[in-house]
């Protein structure tokens, strides 16, 4: 059952498939005419995901634009409509995102002994499983969003960072379990939550996974290989700088970055929890009140700081990473979505998923990569054409 259908599905074949599967045609609505479903249903070949742009080469002496990649973790609709709004925003401003979805997000916690994580009793989570409501939800808002041209990639299972028993000593037969797991649990919502009245989901996600973010950007240095050897093109959870990109294990790294830490003398990783930990003592998720304009005033100054300081001199790609979380209330959530705001309005901006930023990576001139990352932080070059033109030996790039 865990498989594709692999002969073509005309007009009348997707029912004919279905039943072969033992799983409803409609789910609510008729099949569509070139879908795969893949085994029980839940998931679905559909073809190319749609609202997907061309990557260009740069052309001799051209300024990048100024890439932005503004990722999810967990991606789970959690009763606060979070990713339905932030579908929205992204429609109003011209944005794709990446979702890292945790694939307990769509199993119910009746059924938690099917995770067997790594290192840790069976159905063992250091995040809570949803309810069956909140993982409806979720798969609703998941759906929507590949639809729309977002980026689905994976935050794995349980979320462990403990320091004995966490992410962090995982070998790499552990995290091909964990990744095995994640993809299964997605591949089987419709047998393991009962429902019968959702569309699948029309992607093929094991096809469609090309990178991750991993729990407190730990074991990152073992889970590599193993993600290259899936055919994954990146990883999102190192702690970095804010230059262009490099490959790292044959993945390209796509890190959080240290920037400018508002009302601070230090930099601050580019994400929400890291903005907490240094403003709410403690890690306080319900800190101060009296405080929460302060705080967010800073996040968003912070992510603007960022964002200007490569706008203005290296053009080096702008990754933020955030969770669906009221901590502070709801603080951070609004100070991204402002910085979000600020920031389609410039002219050269690209708001990205991680897949499109490595698509558009990889259709560049790796020459001309190359000395781009010799652009070191707020590094602005004299002529943009000592760095965006190939030498006579890499070739003119072509659209």
């Amino acid at each position: 059952m865990g498989g594709i259908s692999r002969r073509n599905i005309l007009a009348g074949g997707a029912a004919a498939t279905a039943a072969a599967l033992g799983v409803p045609t409609s789910f609510g609505r008729p099949a569509a005419a070139t879908e795969l479903l893949i085994g029980d249903g839940s998931t679905s070949y559909t073809g190319h995901q749609p609202h997907q742009p061309v990557p260009k080469r740069l052309e001799p002496g051209e300024t990048p634009p100024q890439f932005v990649v503004i990722s999810w973790d967990g991606a789970g609709e959690r009763g606060k409509n979070l990713f339905a709004h932030f579908r929205k925003v992204a429609q109003e401003t011209n944005a794709t995102m990446t979702f890292f979805l945790s694939g307990i997000y769509t199993l119910p916690e009746r059924k938690k002994n099917l995770y067997r994580p790594p290192g840790h009793a069976p159905g063992a989570s250091d995040i809570a499983y949803l309810k069956d409501d909140e993982i409806r939800a979720t798969l609703q808002q998941v759906r929507g969003a590949w639809l729309e041209g977002h980026e689905i990639g994976t935050h794995y299972n349980g979320h462990f960072c403990g320091p004995k028993d966490g992410v962090g000593r995982w070998t790499a037969e552990q995290w091909h379990s964990e990744i095995e797991q994640a993809v299964r649990f997605v591949q089987t919502w419709r047998t393991n939550t009962g429902f019968t009245d959702l569309a699948p989901l029309p992607f093929d996600y094991r096809r469609e996974l090309i990178g991750s973010r991993t729990p407190c950007l730990l074991g990152r240095d073992r889970l590599r290989p193993v993600a290259a050897s899936l055919g994954w093109k990146y990883d999102a959870s190192s702690p970095g700088r804010q230059i262009w990109p490099g490959r790292r294990d044959g993945l390209w790294d796509l890190p959080l970055q240290a920037i400018p830490f508002s009302g601070h003398t230090f930099e601050v990783l580019s994400m929400d929890y890291n903005m907490l930990a240094n403003q709410s003592p403690g890690a306080n998720v319900n800190g101060d009140p009296a405080m929460h304009p302060v705080w967010q005033r800073q996040a968003f100054e912070t992510y603007m700081a960022g964002f200007h300081r490569a706008y203005t001199s290296n053009r080096a790609p702008l990754f933020i990473g955030n969770h669906f979380e009221t901590w502070n209330g709801g603080i951070y959530m609004k100070a991204v979505e402002q910085a979000l705001r600020a920031i389609a309005a410039k002219p050269d901006v690209r708001l990205v998923s991680f897949r499109q930023m490595v698509h558009w990576l990889e259709a560049q001139d790796q020459g001309v990569l190359a000395r781009l990352r010799t652009l070191g932080v707020g590094e602005r070059p004299a002529d943009w054409r000592d760095y965006t033109t190939p030498s006579r030996a890499e070739g003119r790039p072509s659209s």
